[in-house]
């Protein structure tokens, strides 16, 4: 792995039944999201729609930024379910518009879904996961379906509560799941002063937010401490981390040499690039996020 020229992959999520980027351009995207037709804001989306504006015009929700970070409302030409369920797979889920323009779930992330889903089931033996910034808890159901004992940790309790909902309607209530409220980085040096060791590790940290206390995180100032506390949880042997990066000024290489440093002396396999989603309209990628994820050389 060391001195190795970095492998920069895109990895798109093609296996979906329930979504597609239908359009995108304007700074916008349109998105099939189950049976409603949304429009969100999409800065990277710097050319031109392929769609004609009357399919745009169609969309039954239309999310209206404001100025403030991730602010805005939706704005509704039809009526919609206040949670709808979604399907990929065989994972179950509530899809929602809320106070932001976030749906519940981020289907670029369902190729990490799948990748770790493979990891855990191939991998022989008993697995632990740490799911950090967990949001509703999508990967976490597909670690514990594919058998690991999961740690799931989100900074925000309305958000945990979501994911507990997601795992009773996906039908995994008997899995091992932990749903904690926490701040990340906190959780995971009491961790480590406890002597956990976890397998496989999920971070999904935002470029900023605030734990349960108050507590600021900021990608940045935030990311590289979290690294250095993340290493010691691992033990002799682990089985995988994998990493994803919203809304940052970085490139993919960052993560990768962060990534890099952090699993020093292990040996296995890394790789990283962008999640990004296939228009049906033009064919086009769209970049959603940086992402680096790293395997035992077994796997």
């Amino acid at each position: 792995m060391n001195g190795a020229t970095p492998a920069i992959s895109l990895l798109t999520s093609p296996e979906w039944n329930q979504y597609d980027l239908l359009d995108s351009g304007n700074g916008l995207r349109l998105e099939r999201i189950g049976p409603y037709t949304l429009v969100r804001p999409e800065a990277q989306a710097v050319w031109t729609p392929r769609l004609p504006s009357t399919k745009w015009e169609q969309a039954d929700a239309v999310f209206q930024p404001t100025g403030e970070e991730s602010g805005g409302y939706w704005k509704y030409r039809r009526s919609i379910d206040a949670a709808w369920k979604m399907r990929y797979k065989s994972l179950a889920f509530w899809a929602r518009t809320a106070a932001s323009r976030h749906v519940g779930f981020f289907p670029e992330q369902a190729a990490h879904w799948d990748w770790i889903e493979e990891r855990i089931a191939t991998a022989k033996r008993t697995v632990n996961v740490l799911n950090l910034f967990g949001y509703t808890g999508i990967a976490s159901l597909a670690a514990a379906q594919a058998g690991a004992k999961v740690t799931h940790v989100d900074a925000s309790k309305k958000t945990v509560a979501q994911a507990r909902e997601n795992q009773i309607l996906a039908g995994l209530e008997d899995k091992p799941i932990r749903w904690i409220v926490d701040d990340a980085l906190k959780f995971v040096k009491r961790e480590a002063r406890r002597g956990v060791v976890y397998d496989g590790i999920i971070l999904d940290p935002p470029k900023f937010g605030r734990g349960p206390k108050g507590e600021v995180w900021e990608f940045f100032d935030a990311f590289p401490s979290l690294l250095t506390e993340c290493r010691p949880l691992f033990g002799e042997q682990p089985l995988f981390l994998v990493i994803t990066a919203y809304a940052i000024r970085a490139s993919a290489l960052s993560l990768y040499y962060a990534t890099q440093d952090m699993m020093r002396g292990y040996g296995g396999h890394l790789d990283a690039g962008e999640l990004v989603l296939r228009e049906q309209s033009g064919g086009r990628l769209l970049s959603m996020a940086l992402y680096t994820r790293w395997q035992e050389a077994s796997h």
